[in-house]
């Protein structure tokens, strides 16, 4: 009840505030390596450096009048280090940004004409956009909320079972054999136990498996390192048993709801029930190169991590007591690693995977989208020629011991790659996955970002990007009116 009224007491001033002066707090949301920080980056540059925005509606009526950086909203959250990150993509050579590690916040402010007349009257000309940047292993661990200890054990003791896990479960699963959970609880059976998962949990990272690796912290600690409150892992508990208080199964349940209470919901309370808005990046690419289980995991991540959404439309009463998302978008990111042709295709696959999440927004009163877009575009079209065939390719640097069949790549030279079709239909991923050796599967390989030539000395080109613009008009376009 305390927290509730906290909350409520917190939206009434954000509500007060907001008539003055209109805020969005916008989140961006993503499993790991799914292009967070470079979204971020290149959305705040393209803005600042007068990018082409064609679709943004203020952009193209040319109402947009002003965008500038304004300092940290909030004192208690770290501000996201735009400069630096902006200062690797522009480089020479230019490098991706390194992955985000801690949550991060950042204020954008954009002045524009209103076009309402009330708008008009008011002043209301100016739009504050909090942008906040989580690192994508702690979005994992909100399906945690509405998880008991005995029912997160079991899911995940399933999960390292699956054929694709046997092979980098097998210590662990060793290991659970041997355990008894009824046994007294003791700190080196708790230690091993939590160390032996967590080496699993980083195999499954390794592997690309990202989408399986709940609670995110045991993989990006920082200062709970060594704290019981990240000592514990799933046991096997037998069919129809009780655990008493002082055996391990009641010490890894209390530190589980530890966990939860210290960790899980003071994120989600501060940070990801306060947002209005949210961009949700999927790398759905990776996910189809990996094979039919690997685009299964991310299916099932994200439709337990969206449950967590508060989705729905506004009115003033929902927004004091009960705050909801009102827009979702769900961008396909690394859209220039497929010919333009293809874009489509992948849009209609990320609606397909995710079709019970969108459903449940549309239903809720969100308003809902999916886009297939890039934030950095590192990659140019043309065609290539290969036994008289023209084929659409992509031309790029791919990065240094990237590979294709027998070639490695140096990174130092640009090459045309046929990228492979998509099915033209979602319905048929299952045939797409059976024929494995069909040379026209997508084939996704990491590309540097571009070289971007600069104006003059301190001003450069905006960096390029595919549908930017569209996810802008999207996620703010309405405010904006």
């Amino acid at each position: 009840m305390t927290d509730a009224a906290a909350d409520v007491l917190r939206n009434v001033g954000a509500f007060a505030h907001d008539i003055v002066s209109p805020t969005v707090r916008l989140g961006v949301t993503g499993l790991s390596r799914a292009g967070k920080t470079v979204f971020i980056t290149s959305l705040i540059h393209n803005l600042l450096a007068g990018g082409r925005l064609p679709f943004f509606d203020p952009v193209a009526q040319g109402r947009l009048r002003r965008v500038y950086l304004e300092p940290q909203p909030d004192d208690d959250v770290p501000r996201f280090d735009y400069e630096r990150h902006l200062a690797d993509l522009l480089g020479s050579p230019p490098s991706w940004p390194e992955s985000t590690r801690r949550l991060s916040q950042l204020r954008l402010t954009l002045e524009f004409s209103p076009s309402g007349f009330l708008d008009r009257t008011l002043g209301r000309d100016k739009l504050h956009v909090d942008i906040v940047d989580y690192p994508g292993e702690w979005l994992l661990d909100l399906p945690l909320l509405n998880q008991s200890y005995e029912a997160w054990s079991e899911r995940e003791v399933e999960m390292s079972r699956e054929p694709n896990r046997m092979a980098i479960s097998r210590d662990l699963q060793t290991l659970l054999e041997t355990l008894d959970p009824l046994a007294e609880a003791n700190e080196h059976d708790a230690k091993r136990t939590a160390d032996e998962f967590t080496k699993y949990l980083r195999k499954c990272r390794e592997n690309g498996d990202t989408a399986i690796v709940p609670p995110g912290r045991f993989l990006m600690p920082g200062e709970l390192e060594g704290s019981p409150a990240l000592t514990f892992a799933p046991l096997i508990l037998p069919d129809n048993t009780h655990a008493p208080r002082g055996s391990l199964w009641g010490m890894m349940e209390r530190r589980y709801e530890a966990y939860k209470s210290h960790v899980v919901k003071p994120f989600f309370r501060d940070h990801f029930a306060r947002l209005d808005r949210q961009i949700v990046l999927v790398d759905a690419l990776t996910a189809l190169n990996g094979g039919r289980d690997t685009l299964h995991d991310l299916e099932r991540a994200l439709t337990d991590i969206l449950k967590c959404f508060r989705p729905g439309a506004n009115s003033w009463l929902s927004t004091v007591l009960y705050p909801r998302i009102d827009r979702i978008l769900f961008a396909a990111t690394k859209a220039d690693h497929l010919h333009h042709t293809s874009h489509d295709r992948l849009e209609r696959i990320v609606r397909r995977i995710l079709h019970r999440a969108i459903e449940r927004a549309d239903f809720a009163g969100a308003e809902v989208d999916v886009v297939a877009l890039a934030a950095v575009r590192a990659t140019r079209e043309g065609e290539a020629t290969v036994l008289g065939e023209k084929l659409p390719c992509i031309f790029g640097y791919p990065l240094a011991g990237e590979k294709i069949g027998s070639r490695t790549f140096d990174g130092t030279e640009e090459y045309g790659i046929f990228p492979g079709d998509l099915p033209k239909d979602a319905d048929e991923l299952d045939a797409y996955f059976e024929n494995k050796a069909d040379d026209n599967q997508i084939k996704v390989i990491g590309f540097r970002p571009p070289n971007v030539p600069r104006r003059d000395i301190e001003l450069p080109v905006a960096l390029p990007h595919i549908r930017l613009d569209r996810a802008l008009n999207f996620l703010l376009g309405d405010r904006m009116t």
